[in-house]
């Protein structure tokens, strides 16, 4: 087991990673303030891992109530989250039960937020179950639900006590789902660290084979990139924002599409390439940056190009973006592949010319 630490201070919190740490109680009950949680997972994850993970607290006194939900972006939404409250209450959790989220970053997101509101503050674990939450949405403390006009608009952010990743998981993920979080793990990459990226190109076919070896070092390499972004910038006024390279086009993607048609990870690859190009448009990378990042998208499974949304439509969604300053929208750009900065001021034509070239039919 390798453990990471997020530098926040009083509310600074471990990440272990390793494999078979869901066994493992012994990392879950120090952080615990009553012998009570509430494991909140879905459909899908529920029956491969929700009663290993009891049984481990179980055997420590540890009183656990199970709260499953529906599997799917669609579903990250209030009455859902309500569900999550409901359940809490006829359990008569109190302000210091703790609830565990164990899924990928919809339940992340969800139970994160439920904790965030929940009698005003609750606290807060997570053990991420996909590659991508693993990587990116576990840590941090960004917690949410999607309205019908925009991804993640409505949340709160909301330090967890621990991050719990165990890499064994990841072998059952489905191959749709791996490449998804290769997305993030790329990403990490073209905005903090070229070294990573050409590791990367070296070993993106082991982690797509599920390499025990290679999957704990993409996880440990994001996880240090993410933790020294997040204490230097909690609430993404700075340095943080970087971590959102194709995430204005990406989150058009979704909400265009409807959630759940696109994975996150699908839609943020589609929209790391419109950044890029954006980038190459601008003048500050070249085209053969923007190929190099091609190529290791698709040999990761990955599309890049996004499925037909016009330009128009792209706009109107992108306007709900969060960077979005006095009306106008910012850009995460690439000022080299391992680099990058958060752009106002890009001229309409070429935005409407990236747009336009980087859609199929």
């Amino acid at each position: 087991m390798q453990t990471l630490r997020v530098e926040l201070g009083e509310r600074a919190y471990p990440i272990h990673i390793g494999e078979h740490l869901l066994s493992d109680a012994g990392l879950v009950t120090p952080h615990l303030d009553l012998p009570k949680i509430a494991i909140v997972t879905n459909t899908t994850v529920g029956p491969l891992y929700l009663e290993r993970l009891s049984q481990a607290l179980l055997a420590q006194g540890v009183e656990v109530i199970s709260i499953v939900l529906d599997d799917g972006e669609r579903y990250k939404d209030w009455a859902t989250l309500n569900r999550i409250y409901d359940a809490l209450l006829e359990s008569r959790c109190e302000r210091k039960t703790t609830i565990i989220a164990l899924g990928g970053g919809v339940i992340g997101d969800l139970a994160g937020f439920a904790a965030a509101t929940y009698m005003r503050g609750i606290p807060f674990i997570q053990v991420p179950t996909t590659l991508l939450a693993q990587v990116d949405s576990s840590i941090g403390g960004k917690t949410g639900i999607n309205h019908p006009q925009g991804k993640n608009m409505i949340g709160a952010f909301y330090q967890p006590r621990l991050v719990l990743a165990d890499t064994a998981v990841l072998a059952t993920l489905p191959p749709r789902e791996l490449s998804a979080g290769l997305a993030e793990v790329i990403k990490h990459g073209l905005v903090r660290d070229e070294g990573f990226v050409a590791w990367l190109e070296r070993n993106v076919e082991q982690l797509l084979a599920c390499d025990p070896q290679a999957l704990a070092h993409a996880v440990r390499c994001c996880c240090e990139i993410k933790a020294a972004v997040v204490a230097e910038d909690e609430r993404e006024t700075g340095v943080r924002a970087l971590l959102n390279f194709g995430h204005t086009f990406g989150h058009a993607i979704e909400s265009g599409l409807g959630y759940g048609n696109w994975l996150h990870g699908e839609a943020v690859a589609a929209g790391m390439v419109m950044a890029a190009d954006l980038s190459r448009r601008m003048g500050y990378i070249e085209q053969a940056d923007v190929d190099r990042i091609l190529v290791l998208l698709k040999r990761a499974g990955l599309p890049v190009a996004q499925p037909g949304l016009t330009p128009e439509r792209l706009l109107e969604l992108m306007a709900l973006d969060k960077k979005t300053e006095g009306g106008q929208l910012r850009f995460v750009l690439l000022d080299r592949i391992g680099s990058a900065s958060v752009r106002g001021k890009v001229p309409a034509a070429l935005l409407q010319e990236t747009m336009a070239v980087h859609a199929v039919d």
